[in-house]
């Protein structure tokens, strides 16, 4: 028998809850049969948005939740104070493995919080950071971390190195990736403080392909299948690529209708340009997974709408599959009984 991924999605959190959640989860189960989903949320509210939507009724289930965190509120206050809040119960069903997987669109912060005190960190991780799918020329990368830690230490970083190479190569399918630490350039002894003490130790990890140092202008091209950064710096990088592809993308489409002549070309190149410019729509790649924690937590993006919600749901099953908490947790533990042999 095939085996069953069970997601919970916070259905209230988002600009466009609960509506564009519960079109997500609708599509998810459409499209991949192995997988259900635990709608997290008010119950009556989530009964009528259901009732406008055709689905296999046994695989799409309501648990309830009366409170809602808001993105504005102090995130541990919230956590704590809101126990019967989307966020919260979403989590508890993953700890008490009601869940295989949580999915939100909610307060960052708050899931931030949830994720290490309700889910709880694999044994020897020190941070979990937050970790998404960019697009670049060729594929995607793993940017890790964007937003989790942002006044990080040197062995967060490496840990972060070795958590982004196992999920690169299990869930992307990419073998032996590429890691390379954001720098203001290539040479050993650029960078802050903070990079000249990574570097040297990503340097001596035999366990993951280290490429040294890259500059932010390489990662459209796809310099590194894991970039490691601290938050403050993979957060700007992360908001800076959205901003200037939506930009690009606005540009492109004004010029193509400024005249008839480009109206006409627009027309012969549609097809072509159309498929080009959904590969560099974040939607398509899903949420970014909270990694190092003992069960999944994938936070998604405030503005988040169906396609981002279904892929995030469908990314939850490859993670599950390749069972990468476990893979994780099997990696620190042989790095420190390394540790412990010198």
């Amino acid at each position: 028998m095939e085996n069953r991924i069970r997601v919970a999605v916070d259905a209230m959190g988002g600009d466009y809850a609960p509506t564009e959640a519960v079109k997500g989860a609708v599509a998810a189960v459409l499209e991949r049969e192995n997988v259900d989903v635990l709608l997290v949320g008010k119950q009556e509210i989530l009964e009528k948005e259901l009732e406008a939507c055709t689905y296999p009724k046994e695989r799409i289930r309501i648990v309830p939740a009366s409170e809602v965190i808001e993105t504005g509120e102090p995130p541990v206050a919230a956590i704590r104070g809101k126990k019967d809040s989307s966020i919260v119960v979403g989590m508890k069903l993953v700890r008490k493995d009601e869940a295989d997987a949580f999915v939100s669109a909610g307060s960052s912060g708050a899931i931030l919080v949830g994720g290490t005190t309700i889910v709880g960190r694999i044994k020897g991780v020190e941070r979990a950071p937050l970790a998404p799918l960019i697009p670049t020329r060729d594929g995607v990368s793993l940017l890790i971390d964007c937003g989790a830690n942002v006044d990080a230490r040197a062995s967060h970083l490496v840990q972060f190195a070795r958590m982004g190479s196992i999920y690169m190569e299990h869930v992307v399918g990419v073998k032996n990736p590429r890691v390379g630490i954001v720098n203001i350039g290539v040479e050993e002894e650029k960078g802050n403080a903070l990079v000249k003490e990574t570097y040297p130790l990503l340097k001596e990890c035999k366990d993951i392909n280290f490429i040294g140092s890259i500059e932010a202008r390489e990662i459209p091209a796809g310099a590194a299948d894991v970039i490691v950064t601290e938050a403050f710096v993979g957060n700007v990088v992360l908001k800076l690529y959205e901003g200037l592809g939506s930009t690009l993308i606005s540009k492109i489409k004004g010029s193509m209708m400024s005249t008839l002549r480009s109206k006409i070309g627009a027309l012969l190149v549609k097809p072509a340009l159309k498929k080009t410019l959904k590969t560099f729509d974040a939607s398509q790649y899903g949420g970014a997974p909270l990694l190092g924690l003992k069960g999944l937590v994938v936070k998604c993006h405030g503005n988040s709408k169906e396609t981002e919600f279904k892929n995030s749901i469908i990314q939850c099953i490859s993670f599950k599959e390749q069972n990468i908490s476990e893979r994780i947790r099997e990696n620190l533990t042989v790095v420190q009984e390394k540790k412990e042999e010198v």
